[in-house]
C-alpha cells in the first residue's frame, strides 16, 4: 500500500492530495450519517457525500497511479489532472453545500439558486468527462510495461469514459416531470429511478431502488470498470505466466464487464429493480455467463504465439 501511495504521489500529487481530501469528506459524511438524523429523498442526508466521495477516493488514486507510468506527454497530464481535480473539488462542493442545506443537489430546479447549482454540475462533469478522455488517450499510447496490463488500463479507461456518459440517462425528464412543468409547477428534471418516484424503497448501503429501475448500478458498475479491470490483471500476474494467455483472459474479462454495464442499465430503463428480475433479464444474463465462459475457454486453450498483441516496453 505504502508503495502504491509513493506511486500515485509520483504520477500526480493533484490527484493524489485529492483522493485525500475526499478520504477525509468520507470520513466527515460517516460522521454525519451518525449526528445528522435528517433525511432527504427517504435516505440518510450525508449518504450521497459519503458515496461520491469514495468513488472520488478510488478515481483519483488509480489515475494518479497509472500516470506514473507515462513516459510521453506528461506535462498534458499534469495541466489535465488540475483540471480534473478543480472540477471534482466544486462537484462535491455543490454536493456538500446542498446536503447541509438540507435541499437535493441533483435535478433540482425548485429555486433558481438550486436550478444553477444544478445546472453548474451538468457543466462540470463534462469538464471532468473530458479530461478524463485526454488522459484516456495518453495512457492508451504509453500503456504499461506488460501487455495485459496494458490492454487492463486501455479498455478500462474506455468502460470508464461509457460509465460516466452513461450518467446522462438520468438527466431525461420523465413524462409526469414535463407536464408539471408545462403547467409552470416542475421543480425536478431527472431521476434516478425508473417506472417509481426518487426516494422509495433502497438496497442498504448504496440507496438504489429495489422497487423499480435504478440507473445509478450502470452508473457505478461503468466508472469502476477501470479498478476491475486493473485488478484482475493484477490477480492473473500471479496466476497466470504466459503473457498471451493473460491478455486474452483480460479482453474476455472487459467483454463480461461491458456486457453486465448493458444489461444492468437495459433492466434498469426497463423499471425492474436489480433484486428482481424477470425471465428476459435471467436469460440476457445467462447468454453472458455462456458467451463469458466460452470465451475463457478459448482464452486458455488457444496455442500461445509468439507474436504478442502488442511489443513489451521496459519499464520507465
Amino acid at each position: 500500500m505504502t508503495t502504491s501511495l509513493r506511486t500515485a504521489w509520483r504520477g500526480s500529487p493533484a490527484l493524489t492530495l485529492l483522493a485525500a481530501l475526499m478520504g477525509g469528506l468520507l470520513v466527515a459524511s460517516a460522521v454525519g450519517l451518525v449526528v445528522d438524523d435528517r433525511t432527504l429523498g427517504g435516505q440518510p442526508i450525508w449518504l450521497k457525500p459519503a458515496k461520491f466521495a469514495a468513488s472520488f477516493v478510488l478515481y483519483g488514486l488509480t489515475l494518479a497511479w497509472l500516470m506514473a507510468h507515462l513516459r510521453r506527454g506528461r506535462r498534458i497530464a499534469r495541466w489535465t489532472s488540475y483540471a480534473v481535480v478543480g472540477t471534482a473539488i466544486l462537484e462535491v462542493g455543490i454536493i456538500v453545500a446542498q446536503a447541509a442545506r438540507g435541499r437535493a443537489s441533483h435535478f433540482n430546479e425548485a429555486t433558481p439558486l438550486d436550478e444553477t447549482l444544478w445546472q453548474a454540475m451538468g457543466g462540470l462533469i463534462s469538464v471532468l468527462w473530458l479530461g478524463t478522455a485526454v488522459l484516456t488517450v495518453l495512457l492508451w499510447r504509453d500503456g504499461m510495461p506488460d501487455r495485459a496490463g496494458t490492454w487492463a488500463v486501455r479498455l478500462g479507461m474506455v468502460v470508464l469514459l461509457v460509465g460516466l456518459l452513461q450518467g446522462l440517462t438520468m438527466t431525461v425528464p420523465t413524462e409526469a416531470q414535463l407536464a408539471l412543468d408545462e403547467r409552470g409547477l416542475g421543480t425536478t428534471m431527472g431521476a434516478h429511478a425508473v417506472g417509481v418516484p426518487d426516494g422509495g424503497p433502497g438496497m442498504p448501503l448504496t440507496g438504489w431502488s429495489t422497487t423499480g429501475g435504478d440507473l445509478r448500478i450502470g452508473h457505478f458498475v461503468g466508472i469502476h470498470g477501470l479498478q476491475a479491470l486493473l485488478l484482475f490483471a493484477m490477480l492473473l500476474s500471479g496466476l497466470v505466466g504466459d503473457v498471451a494467455r493473460r491478455t486474452r483472459l483480460v479482453f474476455v474479462f472487459a467483454f463480461a464487464w461491458s456486457g453486465l454495464l448493458v444489461l444492468v442499465t437495459w433492466q434498469a430503463l426497463r423499471g425492474q429493480p436489480l433484486t428482481a428480475p424477470d425471465a428476459v433479464t435471467l436469460a440476457a444474463f445467462a447468454v453472458l455467463v455462456l458467451a463469458t465462459a466460452a470465451g475463457t475457454a478459448a482464452a486458455w486453450l488457444l496455442p500461445t504465439r509468439s507474436a504478442a498483441l502488442l511489443p513489451a516496453r521496459t519499464a520507465a
